[in-house]
């Protein structure tokens, strides 16, 4: 029998994380018995403790709010995109035991975009500040986006996120919250604020093309109200659960050194999220 390997997600709260069923159907399809990946609750002042005390049957750990700033400090080697943004939402173990940060929520938000027919040079509009906010800037530097509006409730947080985009080569505005009707033009918007935040959106112009492509972070209730006018304008709709999946299977090879069973995981997802009949 192979030595027991471990996994987790971390944060608080924790307990409606769907990180568990999408990881341990992929160690299933995958044959990898032993390996396991439950949901573990911790504060950030309980991250460097918690992580200090894990024995070598960790592979990696997963971290989501409010963990993916402070991750970066318990790191032995972060990587560059990491670096870029601030933070990171894995944590992969070494073989002499160290850790390494990344974030996998770049190039997942890279690949959901890519495959909703986001081509290089895109212009973005982003709504949002947060540490979400971030990966997406990341994810429009790798895109190359022509330009990011960045459209906020609270000014100084878009011109903290401004100084994030200068470090990544965008070119960038930041609009207040009520001018987002002028995000009209954007080839791409990327909702990244909490549920209900942008409801009061539904009813502004900003479907006027129907190739622009929405992603919105939110997942419940799905479809949001954004999201719906979205789709009825034909355009393509990119959901959270998206991201959950395409971030889990970055993380997922970087810790069991092996691809990740994409359908299976997917499937998995799908089952849990199911509406009841």
């Amino acid at each position: 029998m192979p030595a027991p390997r471990r996994a987790a997600v971390l944060g608080k709260p924790i307990g409606h994380s769907l990180s568990p069923v999408i990881h341990n159907a992929g160690y299933g399809a995958a044959g990898l018995t032993g390996w396991s990946y439950t949901a573990v609750e911790c504060a950030e002042a309980e991250l460097p403790d918690l992580v200090a005390g894990l024995g070598p049957e960790w592979a990696g750990l997963s971290l989501t709010m409010p963990l993916k700033e402070v991750a970066l400090t318990v790191a032995t080697e972060v990587a560059p995109v990491a670096a870029a943004v601030g933070a990171a939402n894995t944590l992969v173990r070494r073989p002499d035991g160290s850790w390494f940060a990344d974030n996998t929520d770049v190039t997942g938000m890279v690949a959901v975009l890519t495959e909703a027919g986001v081509r290089p040079g895109a212009r973005f509009a982003l709504l949002g500040a947060g540490g979400t906010a971030r990966a997406a800037l990341a994810a429009a530097a790798r895109l190359r986006a022509e330009r990011v509006s960045i459209c906020v409730r609270r000014r100084a947080a878009g011109l903290d996120l401004a100084g994030v985009a200068d470090g990544l080569g965008l070119c960038t505005e930041v609009l207040d919250w009520a001018d987002a009707a002028t995000l009209a033009g954007a080839e791409v918007l990327i909702s990244t604020v909490p549920r209900g935040a942008a409801d009061q959106l539904a009813d502004a112009a900003i479907f006027t093309r129907p190739e622009t492509v929405l992603f919105d972070v939110v997942y419940v209730p799905w479809p949001t109200p954004l999201a719906a006018v979205a789709a009825a304008a034909g355009c393509p709709v990119v959901s959270g659960l998206d991201l959950l999946l395409a971030q889990a299977v970055g993380q997922f090879e970087q810790f069991t050194g092996v691809p990740a069973p994409v359908p299976a995981m997917s499937a998995a997802l799908a089952a849990a999220t199911r509406p009841p009949d």
